[in-house]
């Protein structure tokens, strides 16, 4: 248990108006404050109906009460929620009632960040019910549901066995040299290596096919004026999300739209035309597509094929890995021979197929994998740094050197995966992942 002696209180529905709102109370205070709201303690895991009392006695609202006893709920902790009518000033009276009686507010994540603590969830489970609550697609909220079931959780598990199966193998050889243990030769050994290496694969893909789903693509529509970016964003979003007309520098800022492409959410920003001017308005615009272009995943860099390619622009491109060039209004002019990019319309629609499937590339995503776990950033960082460690530990086993480096390596390896579940965590890392999360949740 966390030791915790507070009790929290909070809103586990949005704010605003709604036909039902739930508060959330979950602590050592909990039954008390039920007895003095309800008149009694509910039964566990039973819905009631009650009437919600305030401090004079007089009803507050009337509603549905549940009370989950420790250890047997979500937090590890005696939890009651409170579903009453959802305008926001009920809500708000609820609350304050529950203050008045020991509770305080809880901080976003904390009721999440408690079942942790109390062992009911790991962090990635955690982690999962975030970007299932802010899935924005149907594909993201079925491999963040996969991920809350514990299948994510099961398979580092599952490969941190395995490392340390091959440690204790390792370890084996340091502590009894003279029994001749021959790694390379043994079928043990290189059986274990190739069964790990295969599990990295695998939990590699669905990771990163998992992370795609949740955080998208970020992708910058740049280029130089007329060259048809809000045409393309259009044509992206299906509908007249941006201005077009003919008058160049139209798009003086920056214009966002997330669209989604087989499941993969992508946001689009669509920005001024990159020029000279002396327009001080515009000389902002070009500034800020400047500034969305560092911090883009991709960028699309539209030429227009009637004009063609200024002396120096596609070398430039060209240094850039992030940039696609892409060769607009094909329609009125074909683009140069030998020309690299893509050849689109924005108009017609022409290319614009391949083009979706080169944004899907991007991300590294595959619509209709149904082997996606809920993944972000960090847990892709961990698993490559425990792969290098691993690899690293491979090589000498091969040349049949330094053992204690190897039994290092692997226990390294062992440690890291340890992060993603939160057997090896630090407080930082718990309040920069809990902070992103809803209050109430």
């Amino acid at each position: 248990m966390t030791g915790d002696s507070d009790t929290i209180v909070a809103a586990a529905t949005p704010p605003g108006r709604g036909g039902i709102g739930i508060i959330r109370i979950s602590g050592p205070a909990t039954r008390a404050i039920a007895e003095s709201v309800l008149g009694r303690v509910p039964e566990p895991r039973h819905a009631d109906t009650a009437v919600f009392a305030g401090a004079d006695g007089g009803a507050i609202d009337t509603g549905l009460a549940l009370f989950f006893p420790a250890p047997r709920s979500f937090t590890g902790e005696d939890v009651l929620e409170l579903h009453g009518h959802g305008g926001p000033v009920v809500m708000d009276l609820i609350i304050r009632r529950a203050l008045e009686l020991g509770a305080r507010p809880a901080r976003p994540g904390e009721f999440s960040e408690r079942a942790f603590l109390n062992d009911k969830i790991d962090l990635a489970q955690a982690e999962a019910i975030a970007d299932l609550i802010g899935a924005g697609s149907a594909e993201a909220a079925r491999a963040a549901l996969s991920s809350l079931s514990g299948e994510f959780s099961r398979e580092v598990t599952t490969l941190a066995t395995q490392i340390m199966e091959l440690r204790v193998f390792v370890e084996a050889a340091i502590d009894f040299p003279d029994e001749d243990v021959e790694f390379l030769d043994s079928p043990a050994a290189s059986g274990r290596l190739s069964e790990i290496t295969a599990h990295f694969d695998r939990i590699g893909r669905a990771a990163s096919q998992g992370r795609a789903l949740s955080e998208g693509l970020t992708v910058v529509i740049a280029g130089r004026p007329n060259a048809g970016k809000s045409s393309l964003l259009n044509a992206l979003a299906g509908h007249d999300a941006a201005i077009v007309t003919g008058i160049a520098g139209t798009t003086r800022d920056l214009l966002r739209e997330r669209i989604n492409i087989d499941g993969l959410p992508i946001h689009v920003i669509d920005t001024a035309g990159l020029r000279e001017s002396g327009n001080v308005i515009e000389e902002e615009g070009v500034r800020r597509a400047r500034a969305e272009m560092r911090r883009a995943d991709l960028v699309l860099y539209l030429i227009d094929s009637s004009a063609g390619a200024e002396p120096g622009e596609l070398e430039t491109l060209a240094s850039d890995p992030r940039v696609l060039s892409v060769w607009n209004k094909t329609d009125i002019v074909a683009p140069p021979p030998g020309h690299t990019g893509l050849a689109i319309s924005a108009l017609t629609g022409a290319g614009l197929p391949e083009l979706r499937e080169r944004l899907k590339a991007a991300a590294g995503y595959r619509a209709g994998d149904v082997g996606a776990i809920s993944a972000r950033r960090r847990h892709l960082d961990v698993l490559a740094r425990a792969e290098r460690l691993v690899q690293s530990a491979a090589a000498r086993l091969t040349e049949r050197s330094a053992f204690e480096l190897v039994a290092e390596e692997l226990r390294l390896a062992q440690q890291a995966l340890g992060e993603i579940t939160g057997e090896v965590t630090s407080d930082a890392l718990l309040g920069a992942i809990f902070s992103g999360f809803c209050i109430g949740k």
